[in-house]
Formats: C-alpha cells, sequence, structure tokens
C-alpha cells in the first residue's frame, strides 16, 4: 500500500513538473534596454514600436529630482525630469547603435528647447546612457548626426538616473487612440520639421 502510494505521488509530481515546464514556455532570448528622450513621449513609443528587434517600450520620466512622479508633476512642476522611453531590444536582431542612429533621426537634434510644438525641459532631447559600452555608441551616434547636420546637435549623451513609467493611460496612447494621436501629432508639426531638418543633411562619408 504504501509502495503504491509512493508511486502515485512520484507520478502526480511527475505531471506537475511537466505542466510547469509547459506553462513556462522556453526560455526567453536575452534583452537589454536603451532609455530615450525625444519629446512627446507616445511620438518616440510610437516611432520606436517600428523598429525590428525592438520587444517593448515604455513610457514615463528620467532624469530628474523627484521619486515617482506622475504626468501633473512633470509637466506643471520643476522636477528636471524628462518625458522619455525605456526601449528594450533584442541585441540579437538590432544593435544599440542602430538604434541610437534611428533615435538622432527620428527627432530634431538642434533644438534645445524642446521638440516641435512642445516646448520646456520636460521635452528637450537626451540620450540616458548604463555603462561605458552604451556610452561609446551613443558619443559615436551623436558624432556621426552631428557631422551630417553641421555641428547643430545640441542633444547630450547622459548618465542613466532612475526611470519612471508614466501613467497606464500613456502607455501605447498611439494605439488606444489612434485619431486624437495623429491629430496631436500632425498639428504638432513632428514628422515636416523632422524631414526638413534631415534633408538637407551631409551624406555619411
Amino acid at each position: 500500500m504504501a509502495q503504491r502510494l509512493r508511486s502515485s505521488l512520484a507520478a502526480a509530481a511527475a505531471t506537475l513538473a511537466l505542466a510547469a515546464l509547459t506553462l513556462a514556455g522556453p526560455a526567453s532570448a536575452e534583452t537589454r534596454s536603451a532609455v530615450f528622450a525625444g519629446g512627446c513621449f507616445w511620438c518616440v513609443e510610437a516611432d520606436f514600436d517600428k523598429v525590428d528587434g525592438v520587444t517593448d517600450t515604455v513610457s514615463g520620466f528620467t532624469g530628474g529630482r523627484l521619486a515617482n512622479p506622475t504626468y501633473k508633476d512633470v509637466a506643471y512642476s520643476d522636477t528636471g525630469h524628462y518625458e522619455a522611453v525605456k526601449v528594450t531590444y533584442d541585441p540579437a536582431k538590432v544593435s544599440y547603435r542602430a538604434l541610437a542612429d534611428y533615435f538622432f533621426h527620428h527627432v530634431d537634434p538642434t533644438d534645445a528647447g524642446g521638440q516641435f510644438c512642445d516646448r520646456g525641459d520636460s521635452y528637450r532631447t537626451a540620450i540616458f546612457v548604463d555603462g561605458p559600452e552604451q556610452r561609446a555608441a551613443a558619443e559615436a551616434a551623436k558624432a556621426a548626426a552631428n557631422d551630417a547636420l553641421k555641428g547643430a546637435v545640441v542633444t547630450p549623451v547622459v548618465d542613466a538616473t532612475p526611470f519612471y513609467p508614466a501613467e497606464d493611460y500613456h502607455q501605447d496612447y498611439y494605439l488606444k487612440n489612434p485619431l486624437r494621436y495623429r491629430y496631436y501629432r500632425w498639428n504638432c508639426g513632428r514628422d515636416a520639421r523632422v524631414e526638413e531638418v534631415w534633408k538637407n543633411a551631409k551624406p555619411a562619408s
């Protein structure tokens, strides 16, 4: 009797272990993260979601003094925070340098006072780097952009600081509110200005 009970328990344990493995699925590939500030985080998030190899984007705040800020804190008081996006990516599909180059070509890196119709410190551009490897790649991308734009780039490369996700209604805003998002983006002149900035850029050597 005891032997049959032990056998039954062993079989049950094996079944549970197999079920756990099935539910867990295969191990995920290694991912890394990058943080970019490029004006309205709705737009930055939408742009990076188009990149093959990007697995997730989160709108939020970084670079400031206040812990766990709200959108109202950042928009209406002096917190020092930027609107930013944390980009999770698969380095086997896209490199950090490629992401940094992509970032520069989807903002106006010559504007120190904000981006497009959004003015003020929270809408400035910046790349927040985590460690020397990211800094070297970001600085190389900045140098390339600066060369292409004849020395006009003002976007800083700065050390990463804590990143705080924005409220849920800001996440995937362009998917949740497509008509409002498209109108905002067009009315703000984002794409028109980016095209204007980069159309006469010096070709890469």
